[in-house]
């Protein structure tokens, strides 16, 4: 009860410490990034025009930033703990901090949350995606086929996933969708939807584990970052097609070695196969100068022969804009 009567007291002291810059920024649909480095300086980073200068903040207001956000997630930021990392208590949009003496002066990064879906139609009529692709994608959904969206920081990887989603929950509005986040980013407007997120003591795995007995029909993961990658590839393998993960990686080959990579820290045997079986499509998206671009669409048939058994949709270069 003490916590749910500090919150507004807490919220309030956050939004005094960020200041009215930082906070209109957070209600502006165009910011996808606030970086405060250790020597002060602030950057916040808008769709279209990249990253720019916005002021100073002093080491002490930072500090009480961090601070507030790390006891909003009942949490302590000090020399032994001096990484937070969690949702922002205004918005629930990603917040990582981190204080000395991993880093010179307090330092931290809020990743705005998507306030607008973006339908798959708007990425053609953008010109992120071809038309093609987005045909590929929606009949990939109605399949059931496994999608894995790879991408670089800051490519878009969610966005796209949470217009791929919206896709499965125009398709089959009846599928039963369990989705699982380290912190709170996908949007689904199902109606049948469960979305769990980890904690300090509940891993992705142990997840992934309970969400088998949840009854899912498609299993949604937020970003793929460790070897609960094989627990997810083996349940979309046994009776859970359909599902929707993102990954960091820079094309849709490299998605695959990444993937192998990640299944490498649960087991010491190659998973190759059960990669080639659980991963159907890999849409590769990428940020350029010119905005974000749908690179490539990779279907994967099975790994034989010492390799996988692909065909690549890309797209020609031309001009874009997103």
């Amino acid at each position: 009860m003490t916590q749910l009567r500090s919150h507004p007291r807490l919220v309030r002291k956050l939004q005094d410490a960020l200041g009215d810059q930082l906070c209109i920024a957070l209600d502006d649909p165009t910011v996808v990034e606030i970086m405060l480095n250790p020597d002060g300086k602030l950057f916040i980073e808008r769709l279209g025009h990249g990253i720019a200068p916005a002021g100073e903040m002093t080491a002490a207001t930072a500090e009480i930033v961090i601070g507030s956000v790390a006891h909003a997630l009942n949490s302590e930021a000090d020399d032994e703990q001096p990484i937070i990392s969690g949702e922002l208590p205004i918005g629930g949009h990603r917040f990582e901090g981190l204080l000395p003496p991993v880093v010179g002066g307090p330092t931290f990064t809020i990743r705005r949350r998507a306030s607008r879906l973006i339908p798959l139609a708007d990425y053609v009529s953008g010109r992120v995606m071809t038309a093609a692709q987005a045909d590929i994608i929606r009949n990939a959904v109605a399949s059931k086929l496994n999608i894995v969206i790879s991408g670089g920081t800051g490519s878009g990887k969610t966005t796209l996933a949470n217009a791929v989603i919206a896709e499965i929950a125009d398709t089959a509005p009846e599928d039963r969708l369990l989705v699982l986040e380290d912190t709170a980013e996908i949007q689904c407007g199902g109606d049948n939807v469960v979305a769990l997120h980890t904690s300090d003591t509940v891993d992705m795995a142990r997840l992934l584990k309970s969400t088998m007995r949840l009854r899912p029909d498609r299993i949604i993961v937020g970003e793929v970052r460790d070897g609960a990658a094989l627990t997810l590839l083996k349940a979309w393998n046994t009776g859970h097609p359909g599902g929707v993960a993102t990954i960091h990686a820079n094309s849709a080959e490299s998605a695959l070695r990444r993937l192998e990579q990640l299944t490498a820290e649960a087991s010491q045997q190659p998973m190759q196969d059960v990669i080639g079986e659980a991963v159907d499509l890999i849409v590769s998206i990428e940020r350029t100068p010119k905005g974000r671009i749908v690179r490539d669409v990779l279907h994967v048939e099975s790994f034989s022969s010492g390799r996988y058994q692909i065909e690549s949709y890309a797209q020609k270069d031309r001009a874009h804009v997103a």
